[in-house]
């Protein structure tokens, strides 16, 4: 008998494209001593595998068996699924089962499963974000996470805050972005820049300033300058020019 999961793998199968997977594979760094070494694509767009994703409600067991793939976009398939369960249980007030899809999240984060950049940037706000600004108790695990040695845990941390940074919350973002301000990978840097660019454009440029004012001199280029990316010109000759 073919079940739901059966099903999905193989649309996804149907639906995948060898070319377009050999620019994925290039893209999202896969090969051996890379960031997303041993990843293996089929070559889909986020756009079809969003529609596919639609038309499948799995149980977390089934959830799983995707996010314990090999294959990128199954993983990615098993957390649009998980972030519309999230979204229904959150329609319903069903808070227990937002934190049971919370911590399963968190499982699979630490598991290593949600590891490559558009894994964590498509789901980290949605699920982890939004469920600790509701449970403000759990901004420990934030911490926790940022103080990781490990990537993927790091970047999950800092775009949880952008669940936070949307409801015009910067406080937690600055928090993190100071804990992470001298990290030296690449997509740690990008991230921060990028939510400190966030709490700028969203909640407040003055705020953003203000926290640069005080630690531009300490930031890795990269960081710096996707934060101030929306700044005036003559603001963004001013940090970079001092910037060492």
């Amino acid at each position: 008998m073919t079940t739901m999961l059966d099903s999905l793998i193989k649309e996804l199968e149907l639906n995948s494209n060898p070319t377009q997977a050999k620019i994925l594979s290039s893209f999202f760094k896969t090969k051996k001593g890379e960031y997303g070494e041993g990843d293996i694509f089929l070559g889909i767009k986020v756009p079809i595998q969003r529609k596919i994703s639609k038309n499948y409600d799995l149980d977390l067991e089934e959830i799983q068996v995707l996010l314990d793939s090999k294959i990128h976009e199954h993983r990615l398939c098993a957390l649009f699924i998980l972030i519309q369960k999230y979204e229904e249980a959150n329609k319903k007030d069903n808070n227990k089962l937002q934190e049971l899809i919370f911590n399963f999240y968190l499982k699979n984060v630490k598991k290593g499963n949600i590891n490559n950049w558009d894994l964590v940037d498509l789901s980290a706000p949605n699920i982890s974000g939004d469920y600790i600004l509701k449970n403000p108790k759990k901004k420990k695990i934030l911490l926790s996470l940022a103080n990781s040695d490990k990537l993927w845990e790091k970047r999950v941390a800092i775009l949880s805050t952008f669940a936070f940074i949307k409801k015009g919350n910067k406080e937690d973002c600055f928090l993190l972005a100071q804990i992470l301000l001298k990290d030296k990978n690449d997509l740690i840097q990008k991230a921060v820049g990028w939510m400190l660019r966030e709490c700028g454009k969203r909640v407040s440029e003055k705020d953003l300033c203000d926290f640069l004012d005080k630690n531009y001199k300490n930031m890795p280029r990269t960081m710096l300058r996707y934060s101030i990316e929306r700044l005036k010109i003559q603001k963004r000759k001013h940090y970079m020019e001092k910037n060492n």
